[in-house]
């Protein structure tokens, strides 16, 4: 271990001066040489640290995201050549260049903390044999060594003897106690963490060999805290159990305000915001805004929550727009059918009512069907169904011929006779309401 902190010993420096202004300002408090003054200095050491990490945090998120989406088609070029392991490297390097993804940098924070990690771990082991290190001078090693948290010394440890621990001032019973809820602490908060991750915001539509091994971490990770935690002196104890309390507090607001999709804090998220929007009619916030236009933008390629989210928007009489804003879709029509393809078409206009086609029988009778409107006299139109009130001229008989003394034989408009009979046959006066036929030539 002595090495490992060696090769470390270039940022012991740094972090020793933080933690000693830390110490300064908290001595002012409590007195510089209580537990509480040099406790809440690393605990300011941790959330400073965890602060600069934010960006790297961010950045693993995404790369986290982009290998769950990446599950599938590694599982396919394995499969396919799953006997050429060299080709399954190259397919899978190029498959990480296509898509801009790192393997790596869900990594990158717990990489990152390490030297920090480590530099502590050497000043407290410092401080616990009576050595100066960075910008701790003699006075402040005295001061440090006289620090008790909850009765156990910072530099005591787990497995320390009662003659070390005694020469710090402390029994070893109060050492194990405190150090054993410590690391019960680390433990409980370690596997919490990973536990949320896997049941809250894990893609349960994918089932890839990437959810067994974070299952298999979620059971390793606090069995690691609680063999290695026994080893640490307190004040590393005091560092490891605010930087997992941080990360679980961290990971909560991750999983509440920008879940996995298809994931279970999806589906809650969704249903949160479809109930802001409904309720004001907007997206209120910049994060609100650019959920909903990754999901405008999926198009097909969306999950079951986030089509009910859109079709719960419909049905309030909502549009989500491309560029991540709602409006009211007054004058649209947003359909969306089961493969996640939406159109939106104007609203059609009502269809015009026809009336009710009337039966034989209530045409001669005239009764009007109830939900027709009866025409007014003023605006019945005549057809040629409806019987003329000039009679009609009869037809000649062989008794009585067509011309009398004086008269000639009646004419139409073409001069000939029997025309003007066959223009009113034609005319489509009929008697009744039967269908008018063609007249029959002769």
């Amino acid at each position: 271990m002595d090495t490992i902190a060696g090769l470390f010993s270039f940022i012991t420096t740094p972090v020793s001066w933080v933690i000693v202004q830390f110490h300064a300002v908290y001595g002012k408090i409590f007195g510089p040489d209580t537990g509480w003054a040099w406790g809440l200095s690393i605990v300011s050491l941790v959330i400073l640290i965890r602060i600069c990490l934010i960006p790297l945090f961010v950045k693993q998120i995404k790369a986290t995201r982009a290998m769950q989406t990446l599950q599938p088609e590694m599982k396919k070029i394995q499969e396919r050549y799953k006997n050429d392991k060299q080709r399954q490297s190259e397919e899978m390097m190029k498959l990480y260049k296509e898509t801009g993804t790192n393997p790596l940098s869900s990594c990158l924070p717990i990489l990152a903390q390490s030297p920090f990690f480590f530099a502590l771990y050497h000043v407290l082991n410092a401080i616990a044999t009576g050595k100066t290190i960075g910008v701790i001078n003699e006075d402040l090693l005295a001061s440090a060594r006289q620090a008790h948290i909850f009765g156990a010394p910072l530099a005591a440890k787990f497995t320390d003897s009662a003659a070390k621990v005694e020469a710090l001032g402390a029994t070893l019973t109060d050492v194990r106690v405190v150090t054993a809820i410590m690391i019960v602490m680390m433990s409980a908060s370690q596997f919490y963490t990973q536990r949320q991750l896997m049941t809250k915001n894990v893609d349960t539509t994918v089932k890839t060999p990437f959810m067994q091994q974070q299952k298999m971490l979620m059971y390793v990770f606090p069995v690691m805290f609680a063999v290695f935690g026994i080893n640490f002196p307190v004040g590393v104890l005091v560092y490891w159990l605010t930087t997992n309390v941080w990360t679980m507090g961290q990971q909560m607001y991750v999983i509440r305000n920008n879940p996995t999709p298809g994931s279970k804090a999806q589906a809650a998220y969704l249903d949160r915001l479809q109930k802001s929007v409904t309720q004001h009619g907007k997206t209120r916030r910049r994060g609100e805004k650019a959920i909903v236009k990754a999901i405008v933008a999926k198009g097909r390629d969306r999950n079951e929550f986030e089509r009910k989210f859109i079709n719960g928007l419909t049905k309030a009489g909502l549009v989500a727009q491309p560029d991540g804003a709602v409006t009211t879709g007054e004058n649209t029509t947003v359909v969306e059918t089961e493969d996640g393809t939406t159109t939106t078409t104007a609203a059609p206009a009502p269809k015009r009512q026809q009336p009710k086609r009337q039966s034989k029988s209530q045409r001669q009778s005239g009764v009007v069907p109830a939900g027709t409107a009866k025409p007014t006299d003023e605006a019945e139109p005549k057809t040629s169904l409806t019987k003329s009130d000039e009679p009609q001229d009869a037809k000649p008989s062989a008794a009585q011929p067509a011309t009398g003394s004086g008269s000639k034989p009646a004419t139409g408009s073409g001069g000939k006779p029997g025309a003007g009979t066959r223009s009113k046959a034609q005319s489509g006066q009929r008697k009744g309401p039967q269908r008018p036929k063609s007249p029959s030539k002769k």
